[in-house]
């Protein structure tokens, strides 16, 4: 009776979503839309009687949706996408985010909500909607214009900040208080977490793929890659993050992968399908009794989204040097939200956290600014001229002279050319540290069960603690030695800019040999010290800091080219996966 009960509510979501779609489509209006009017329109608040009976079924259902949306999201996104993006998008969606956040919680807080749900609102309020945005853009055939990309880069970054906000979210919603030592803390973890699942993903789940294509079966590798996903968000839930993030992140990982295009034709339907039963559930929340009662707090809100929105991110495009006319079609092109404040809502309700008629409100919120959406974006330029006129000319030149000093001040030639290699330096020393790091957290995470099997051979715990510390070390050389050989280049390059031979004379050259050795050295030092710190929980004695000191120095001397030889081989392998995925086309 279960069976019958649940197709005969699948039967009505999608017969009924299918018409009312197919309305919305006719009147070029967002399909999304549709969906959550099919789920109002069949919900148990609808008169005369709901048509759905088993709605715990069905919101089963929905949180795959989240997932196949979040999975989507990870596959359109692109680690070169976000090197390229360049200042305009984080400094847009910085600001944003920021002003959102405290908007949206002084909002909650003047309507007497308390503090979740009006840290809840902040949050909800502070993310575009991606899927709404492209659909308006591609529909006033704006797609290839430069606001166009500029949007589409302050999304990018946006889904990344948005990740970051759940799982502060999540903790803040456990432990029940914001402190900056915790904001830091969860911060941090994240961060090495991304960066670590990235750099291994990428160097295995490709080939993964490659292998299952040469099947040359569709069946296949749908089923791996739905493997991958949720084996993914398992492991994601045992360390206790959100899903969501397991399921982007995997979905960033496969978007470097040669078979991108294939996976995205086979993934599409399934993700249709579960993302339709995520937004009529969302319109089988809706209470038209709690919206009437949450009628005023809806349209403030939504004044303040159009508003805030357009002046933060308005404001964020022109402060990295873009004209008046390119930053206002950005602000009005990103003020809405959308499916990332749905999800957020629904984490609010599922941590029990906030109160029922904040979804309801987000949801109204949501629809209101999404019909507004392709009107503001028509009305940027229009707006942009009679603001031109308005404003006075000392004010308008002031203006001009900011975007030429910021060109002005953008190296050129050699600088420009030092300082990318100098990002690159950075940028790989940072990786390298990154998976440093996680060896030791990881030795400190498994400790208690490494501890426990080394019981029938060490019984003396501190005896335990040295070999987990010791393996973690020697498991982190090739990675430490990649990162002293990038500093001592660096070091080398920062010595040759700046000691110059007017400066130091015929010391020149021993001088830049000092910084060139020093620098690395010091480096590793506070290295090793910040090492000590993170591990303390797996920190042997003195003693036995020395032997491992003493041994670890004696690998490093006998098998130094074995190390550079492995940590060149994955770093080729990786940039191999990088450049496959540019050649491919993506």
């Amino acid at each position: 009776m279960h069976a019958i009960s649940f197709i005969q509510d699948l039967a009505v979501i999608m017969l009924v979503a299918g018409v009312v779609t197919i309305l919305f489509h006719r009147f070029k209006q967002p399909v999304v839309l549709g969906y959550i009017v099919a789920g109002f329109i069949i919900g148990p608040h609808t008169p005369p009687f709901g048509l759905i009976h088993d709605e715990e079924t069905i919101k089963t259902l929905a949180e795959l949706g989240v997932i196949f949306l979040m999975f989507c999201l990870g596959l359109e996104f692109s680690l070169r996408k976000l090197f390229k993006v360049g200042a305009t998008a984080f400094i847009a969606a910085f600001m944003e985010i920021t002003l959102m956040i405290w908007i949206g919680y002084e909002i909650g807080r003047w309507f007497d909500w308390n503090t979740m749900d009006s840290l809840f609102l902040g949050a909800i309020l502070a993310i575009s909607s991606t899927t709404i945005i492209v659909k308006a853009l591609n529909d006033l055939k704006m797609k290839n214009e430069r606001f166009a990309q500029l949007i589409f880069g302050v999304l990018i970054v946006e889904d990344i900040l948005g990740i970051g906000i759940i799982a502060l979210l999540s903790s803040i919603a456990v432990s029940g208080s914001v402190s900056p030592e915790e904001v830091f803390s969860t911060v941090g973890k994240l961060s090495l977490f991304m960066i670590v699942a990235l750099v291994i993903g990428i160097l295995l789940v490709p080939r993964v793929l490659a292998y299952v294509a040469r099947f040359e079966s569709n069946e296949m590798l749908l089923i791996t890659v739905l493997g991958l996903c949720f084996g993914f968000c398992l492991l994601v839930v045992k360390l206790e993050y959100s899903m969501v993030l397991g399921a982007f992140l995997i979905g960033a990982i496969m978007a470097e992968s040669r078979q991108l295009l294939k996976i995205e034709r086979l993934i599409e339907p399934v993700r249709d399908l579960f993302s339709a039963i995520f937004f009529v559930a969302i319109g089988l929340m809706l209470d038209p009794a709690i919206l009437w009662e949450y009628a005023l707090p809806i349209v403030v809100i939504t004044i303040a989204v159009v508003l805030g929105k357009m002046l933060s991110c308005g404001i964020g495009a022109f402060i990295a040097g873009n004209d008046g006319r390119t930053s206002l079609r950005v602000g009005m092109g990103l003020s809405q939200i959308g499916e990332f404040s749905f999800i957020i809502a629904a984490l609010g309700m599922t941590l029990q956290v906030t109160s029922s008629f904040l979804y309801p409100v987000a949801v109204a919120v949501s629809v209101l600014t999404t019909l507004m959406t392709p009107y503001l974006i028509r009305a940027a330029d229009p707006l942009s001229l009679k603001l031109a006129k308005v404003v006075p000319s000392r004010l308008s030149r002031v203006f001009g002279l900011y975007g030429e000093w910021l060109r002005s001040i953008q190296p050129q030639g050699e600088g420009a050319l030092l300082v990318a290699m100098i990002r690159k330096i950075l940028l790989q020393v940072g990786v390298n540290l990154a998976l440093v790091i996680a060896i030791f957290f990881a030795g400190g995470y498994f400790a208690p069960r490494i501890g426990r099997y080394l019981q029938g051979w060490i019984l003396e715990p501190s005896w335990q603690n040295g070999m987990i510390w010791g393996a973690a070390l020697l498991l982190s050389l090739p990675f430490l030695i990649a990162a002293y050989r990038k500093l001592k280049a660096l070091s080398m390059l920062l010595a040759e800019m700046g000691v110059k031979p007017e400066m130091a004379g015929r010391h020149t050259q021993r001088v830049r040999k000092v910084i060139a050795e020093v620098i690395p050295l010091l480096s590793l030092l506070v290295i090793f010290l910040l090492l000590s710190a993170l591990s303390a929980s797996i920190l042997p004695t003195k003693e036995l800091l020395m032997v491992i000191a003493v041994v670890a120095a004696g690998v490093v001397a006998v098998l130094w080219r074995w190390f550079v030889r492995v940590h060149t081989r994955m770093q080729v392998a990786l940039l191999e996966t990088l450049d496959n995925h540019k050649d491919n086309g993506q």
